[in-house]
């Protein structure tokens, strides 16, 4: 073919693109729908025959329904691999939307975007420096069981999605514990990429207030110092230029009475079950997005469109930084582990300092109501109002702990090691049984949440005791070095008292349940013996029936009180936590063990 009929053809394609009907479904429908996951998928199609230079769809799971989870990856230059993006030095963005598919915005924003970076020249410069990894649909069996009558706090589209996904499992509380097939799904395409920064849309409920969308970031206490100085450094260029184009934007308002604004905001205790969370584990800087649910929903969506556009213009202008971040960030985790005074924070507490905020919201009223017995707010969009309120966003550490060279797993816990899998935590299978003496922990006086949540009892309030343990690890248990980047991941999983950890989601249970127990009438015989040969237990026993009428008035638990203090259920280990904590010494010895294999 001569190279001008081969031009030629070039340039009628292009003609062809531009001159085609790029108009989204939402648009079409003047923002009153939102398209089918079908007719999503059919507009990116057309986008990939379109561009395909720049746009590459892939298929990186299946729903419990069996519907296909369709991820979009966008390159100003066709670097559509992991691989790619790194060896050109650019920093991947994870945009996604639809994790809770009723708040829909960034799907139908995600395919305006897409449409004026690929062939509408539009904005034909976006991604000449950052790789886009975008979901368009995160729960996508959620997405379809739309209905009308899913959120009624929400001003449109006419019909959306189910905030489960069909197994009834919210995904946006599931990062951590990754029970849901989507969940793992979207674990493996995070490994895969390793993005750099992670964008999550959603929409907000509560209160009603002039801005069109609020945004969360984690607190700085969360992240790696370097992770948070790019974040922060972020929003505070991102925000104006994105309410130069006309917008209205505010941190994220969690009212501390939602019957009363004025009382303040305080953060709403994101956790790594939370997208946010997670990355923030992962060394992540990551954005949540929420638009106000009462704005239209062509306003909803043209303001992520925005918010998304001027993100991406930034990490472009700057791409090294972005890079730089992250990777130092990995480095100094890996280099943690042979610090013997680093510790890691597990739990948060609220500053007790307030800052004033000023909070753009509307005239309000507060009137009894003879419903609910209670006070009921209503707002009057006509008549904005500004309030100066107490914001007491900030959180401190609270509780911590050392943080230990490895942890070891015994090889029967694999409900403990399938969770370390679908996080990609590397760790060393024992190829033989070995002997070992570390710290583990002594759990007493669990208790339990009295509803489930997520399809889980939490554990809700434990007492955690550290001892000195030595047990025999049997062939094929699991050390998990932390000297890795997804250190953090596994402090998580493993510590006790972290607030999402495999315990606290109820997979450990079964070590609180004594399988061996005592006849009355035996047990009788032995409280007797023990009466009479410890003067200490016989006035123990003495005050806890003056002080404690229910246990007075329970045969049963004075028996237990004996048996629980004998050498019969001491043998049970009832308690005995099986996650052990290896110093340098000791994970160096079980790493020079022969025949152990990594993974």
């Amino acid at each position: 073919m001569p190279r001008w009929t081969f031009l030629l053809l070039l340039l009628l394609s292009a003609t062809a693109a531009h001159a085609a009907d790029w108009t989204t479904p939402a648009e079409a429908s003047h923002f009153r729908t939102t398209p089918s996951y079908a007719d999503t998928l059919g507009y990116l199609e057309r986008l990939q025959q379109a561009a395909p230079d720049k746009i590459r769809l892939a298929t990186f799971g299946t729903t419990p329904e069996g519907r296909p989870m369709t991820v979009v990856i966008a390159s100003g230059d066709g670097a559509f691999s992991p691989e790619a993006a790194r060896a050109a030095h650019k920093p991947v963005v994870l945009l996604q939307a639809g994790i809770h598919p009723g708040e829909i915005e960034g799907k139908d924003a995600g395919l305006m975007l897409l449409r004026d970076f690929a062939v509408t020249g539009k904005l034909p410069h976006l991604l000449d420096h950052a790789v886009l990894v975008y979901i368009p649909v995160f729960s996508v069996d959620g997405h379809e069981n739309a209905s009308p009558y899913h959120r009624i706090n929400q001003n449109g589209p006419q019909s959306m999605g189910f905030r489960g996904q069909s197994q009834y499992l919210n995904l946006n509380r599931d990062y951590v514990k990754a029970d849901a097939p989507e969940m793992r799904a979207w674990l493996k395409l995070w490994q895969r990429w390793l993005p750099d920064f992670l964008i999550d849309v959603h929409t907000t409920d509560g209160a009603d207030y002039q801005y069109d969308l609020t945004w969360y970031t984690e607190d700085p206490h969360k992240l790696d110092p370097g992770v948070a100085a790019w974040q922060h450094a972020l929003m505070d260029t991102a925000i104006p230029d994105y309410e130069a184009r006309g917008h209205l934007a505010s941190i994220y308002l969690e009212f501390k009475d939602g019957r009363d604004p004025r009382k303040g905001i305080a953060n709403f205790g994101s956790g790594p079950r939370f997208s946010t969370g997670y990355a923030a584990l992962q060394d992540r800087p990551a954005l949540l997005i929420e638009t106000h649910m009462l704005k239209p929903y062509e306003v909803r969506v043209r303001a992520v469109y925005d918010l998304v556009d001027v993100l991406l213009e930034r990490i472009g202008s700057h791409p090294d930084a972005l890079a730089r971040t992250t990777a130092s960030a990995d480095a100094r985790t890996i280099a943690r582990a042979h610090d013997p005074s680093a510790r890691a924070a597990l739990t948060f507490k609220p500053d007790p300092a307030s800052t004033p905020y000023a909070f753009k919201g509307y005239a309000f009223t507060l009137t009894h109501s003879e419903v609910s017995d209670s006070e009921w707010i209503r707002y009057d969009p006509a008549q904005p109002r500004t309030f100066t309120i107490p914001n007491w966003n900030g959180l401190l550490p609270d509780v911590s702990v050392a943080i230990p060279a490895a942890y070891a797993i015994p090889a029967p816990w694999t409900v403990v090691i399938d969770r370390l899998d679908a996080h990609g935590i590397t760790y060393r299978r024992l190829a033989q049984a070995t002997r070992v003496s570390a710290q583990g922990y002594q759990l007493e006086q669990p208790r339990w949440a009295t509803r489930p949540f997520e399809g889980h009892l939490m554990l809700r309030d434990v007492q955690v005791h550290p001892v000195p343990r030595e047990v025999t690890l049997p062939a094929g248990s699991v050390i998990v070095p932390l000297d890795q980047r997804a250190a953090n991941v596994a402090i998580e999983l493993l510590e006790p008292q972290a607030p999402d950890s495999l315990l606290r989601w109820g997979y450990l249970d079964a070590i609180f349940e004594p399988k061996e127990y005592g006849e009355p009438r035996v047990v009788e015989k032995l409280a007797r013996q023990m009466l009479a040969a410890d003067p200490a237990l016989k006035a123990a026993f003495g005050q806890k029936l003056q002080q404690d009428r229910a246990f007075a008035a329970d045969p049963r638990a004075r028996l237990m009180f004996f048996f629980e203090r004998s050498p019969w259920y001491a043998a049970q280990h009832v308690g005995a936590y099986p996650v052990l904590r290896l110093s340098e010494a000791q994970w160096k010895a079980l790493a020079g063990l022969p025949g152990a294999k990594d993974k």
